[in-house]
């Protein structure tokens, strides 16, 4: 997924949660040239001293690599989020609040959910279905109601709001599936529970 700081697009992985690390430099010398400051070197930062024991603390304690260098042209340093507040701090002490913020939102938790209440959802629809050849099309128009219904143009760009909903109207379809024998009431009613009066697109 994409989050924005300072207008440049940063990475950030949704199942290990780790940052781009060469995305927040670019952004982050972006800031310090507006500033008069001089680029910030996420190599030499690597290499000090209390950045290696940091690091080194870090994987003791989640017992897993806590940064990842990708190899060849235009590939993006990956790293665990505390050491992605620690090269913040670094570039610039005013970039805290902002780097903050984001490891306080629930979006990847939001968004994980979501891709866990999808597959039981889809489980009980698969279940309801008549014709089983047609339910990869089926599914593709739900996701897309669900999606339309929410204002949502692009996932990668959902707010925590909407991801939770999301995640609320797959757990309803779900239920409404298991107890009527009309999938389309069963997702039209799923979806009215939370967006009341949304009518289902045929696309």
């Amino acid at each position: 997924m994409k989050r924005e700081l300072f207008g440049h697009q940063i990475s950030q992985k949704s199942k290990s949660e780790f940052f781009s690390a060469t995305d927040l430099v670019k952004a982050g010398n972006e800031w310090r040239k507006n500033e008069g400051l001089n680029n910030f070197n996420l190599s030499q930062y690597l290499k000090n001293k209390n950045s290696k024991e940091f690091l080194l603390e870090l994987e003791k304690k989640y017992n897993t690599k806590c940064k990842i260098v990708g190899r060849g042209a235009g590939s993006n340093t990956w790293v665990h989020p505390l050491l992605f507040i620690d090269i913040a701090l670094a570039i610039n002490p005013k970039l805290k609040i902002e780097v903050y913020e984001w490891l306080f939102d629930h979006l990847i938790k939001y968004r994980n959910q979501s891709g866990d209440s999808y597959k039981e959802m889809c489980g009980s629809l698969y279940n309801l279905h008549t014709n089983k050849k047609e339910f990869p099309a089926f599914m593709s128009k739900v996701a897309n109601n669900i999606r339309v219904s929410l204002g949502v143009n692009k996932w990668e760009k959902a707010t925590q709001e909407q991801l939770k909903k999301r995640d609320q109207i797959h757990i309803a379809i779900k239920l409404f599936s298991n107890v009527l024998s009309n999938v389309d009431e069963a997702v039209r009613l799923g979806i009215n529970e939370y967006v009341p009066n949304f009518k289902l697109l045929n696309r």
